[in-house]
Order: structure tokens, then C-alpha cells, then sequence
């Protein structure tokens, strides 16, 4: 089995992906189009990532979740908190 060895660069460039598909939730929230609450699928949908990915997010704190019956729900407030928080400003040289 091939290993690979990911780099600050790898980390940094995932990242920005990642922020940039909350940019777009958030801006489905903003022109009335996204629910209050989204199930796991609906957050896996909408921000294109896997089951394993958002698992870490809701591991690591990075995303607050609440689970009713079995079910995970993730506020779509949060995800604009967290998208506040992690805001990046580039400095152009």
C-alpha cells in the first residue's frame, strides 16, 4: 500500500476548500434556500465532503452538532459561527 505524506501546503489548500463550501452555504442561508437544521447528508451534500471528513469536524469541536434518536443535526448558525471564526485575510505582498 502506497503511503502519502501530506504537507503543511496539503493542509492549508484544504482549508481554504473547506471554508469556501461553508461561504456557500451560508449563502444559501442568506437567500432563504437552507434550512434551519441539515441531517449529516445534507451537510456532506452541501459542503462535498465525506462521512469520514465531517466525523472529524464534529470530533475535533470544529462543528457543533445535536443528535436526537440517532440522528445528527447541525444548525445552520453554527456553520456561519465557525465560518466567522476561520475567516482568512490574505496580505498581498
Amino acid at each position: 500500500m502506497p503511503t502519502s505524506i501530506i504537507t503543511t501546503d496539503d493542509l492549508r489548500e484544504f482549508k481554504m476548500e473547506l471554508l469556501d463550501d461553508i461561504k456557500k452555504i451560508l449563502s444559501k442561508q442568506s437567500s432563504g434556500t437552507l434550512k434551519k437544521y441539515l441531517k449529516s447528508s445534507e451537510v456532506m451534500e452541501v459542503l462535498q465532503i465525506s462521512p469520514g471528513t465531517l466525523q472529524n469536524l464534529r470530533i475535533n469541536g470544529t462543528l457543533p452538532y445535536s443528535k436526537m434518536g440517532g440522528i445528527i443535526y447541525y444548525d445552520s448558525d453554527d456553520i456561519q459561527k465557525v465560518m466567522r471564526n476561520n475567516r482568512v485575510h490574505h496580505i498581498e505582498e
